[in-house]
């Protein structure tokens, strides 16, 4: 797939989808991943969770809101309840708020599942790590409640997360694909899908931050009292924001002011762990978004490390949303859709012009419904 870059609204929205919408949602859900599973494989459905505006499109096939922070939250729910109900190769784990927390007991239940219990240590820790770099190396006051690892049976992985700006009150939304992906630390998104570009975000995954993370780690390998030094230098030496310290500094100054809650016992136990790069810093505990950003900064201002303030982000109706917009939910054609691939699923023949005609009958159906 090429990369394509979009902006998408996701204002946060109160409420929860209605029980009518939502198991329509599940069952219209088993039907579509079952047919892209038939089609493109496991690893098909993974890349395809992975793409900003595929998922995107998918939630409103399934008729959520196409703007809403719940186009990601309600459409994940769907789809991990989908998984579990039909087995196609992939499984879901976690999940918004106190579910998002439970992902790391989820894992190694799917891996048993798939017969990889093994490997249940690393993608606890992907788990972990994915979620590490969207707080702490990219800040741009998003906070996560939302997080589901897409797990499929050969072991590759997607995540969708999300996190919210609630002095905005919008969401932004984060993608990863195993299987397309090099670092962990350096450019490792499929996408990131917002609408507001910010001015000064720290972005460590951005290539041209790969000096500033390695001081960074450097840094803290020499411990709580050197790195206390230095933050009193930059105190002595900034007065006021930091916008005119920073080589890219345009507005948003309040993102640049020195951090005052640096976990200190974090730094002490970065001795100890004496982490062997960016990766195993951001895993060690307590080190949150205050003590990276610290050590960011002292590597820039101090000494003189290239560091990027550019924001990563980059980057649809079938059945209408639940609070009316952009039309009320059309229920008599979402039935008729969930019955058409139904029967798609179960009873098309093998033949794989078959299953392309049944393909294509759906997406006549489907501009009916639209109006297109």
């Amino acid at each position: 797939m090429m990369a394509t870059r979009a902006a998408i609204d996701l204002p946060l929205h109160d409420g929860r989808a209605p029980r009518w919408l939502y198991n329509r949602m599940v069952r219209l859900a088993e039907c579509i991943l079952a047919i892209i599973v038939d089609e493109y494989g496991v690893r098909g459905l993974l890349a395809r969770l992975a793409d900003p505006l595929w998922f995107q499109a998918l939630a409103c096939c399934l008729g959520y809101d196409w703007d809403s922070s719940g186009t990601t939250t309600v459409t994940c729910a769907a789809l991990k309840e989908a998984l579990s109900k039909r087995e196609l190769g992939v499984k879901a784990c976690g999940g918004k708020g106190k579910a998002s927390r439970r992902t790391i007991q989820e894992i190694p239940v799917v891996c048993r599942h798939y017969g990889f219990e093994d490997y249940s240590s690393k993608l606890v820790e992907a788990s972990r790590l994915v979620a590490k770099v969207d707080t702490s190396a990219i800040q741009a006051g998003y906070q996560l409640y939302h997080h589901v690892m897409f797990i499929c049976e050969d072991g590759s992985w997607a995540v969708v997360q999300q996190g919210m700006r609630v002095q905005d009150r919008y969401a932004r939304r984060f993608h990863w694909l195993s299987t397309d992906m090099r670092s962990f630390v350096e450019e490792p998104h499929k996408g990131i899908v917002g609408d507001i570009v910010h001015s000064n975000v720290l972005n460590l995954v951005d290539k041209d931050s790969r000096e500033a993370r390695g001081l960074c780690v450097d840094l803290a390998r020499e411990g709580s009292a050197r790195v206390r030094r230095y933050l009193k230098e930059l105190s002595r030496r900034v007065k006021g924001p930091l916008d005119k310290w920073i080589s890219s500094a345009t507005v948003d100054v309040e993102v640049h002011q020195l951090p005052q809650n640096v976990n200190w016992e974090a730094l002490e136990r970065a001795v100890e762990v004496n982490p062997r790069g960016f990766e195993e810093l951001l895993l060690i505990e307590g080190m949150g978004p205050l003590t990276i950003r610290g050590l960011a900064l002292i590597a820039e201002l101090i000494f003189g490390a290239k560091l990027s303030w550019r924001d990563p982000v980059k980057y649809s109706f079938a059945f209408g949303g639940k609070d009316g917009v952009p039309y009320p939910v059309n229920v008599k054609a979402m039935d008729e859709a969930i019955r058409f691939l139904s029967d798609a699923v179960d009873k098309a023949k093998v033949d794989s012009q078959e299953k392309l005609a049944a393909l294509r009958r759906l997406g006549g159906m489907m501009k009916r419904v639209t109006g297109e």
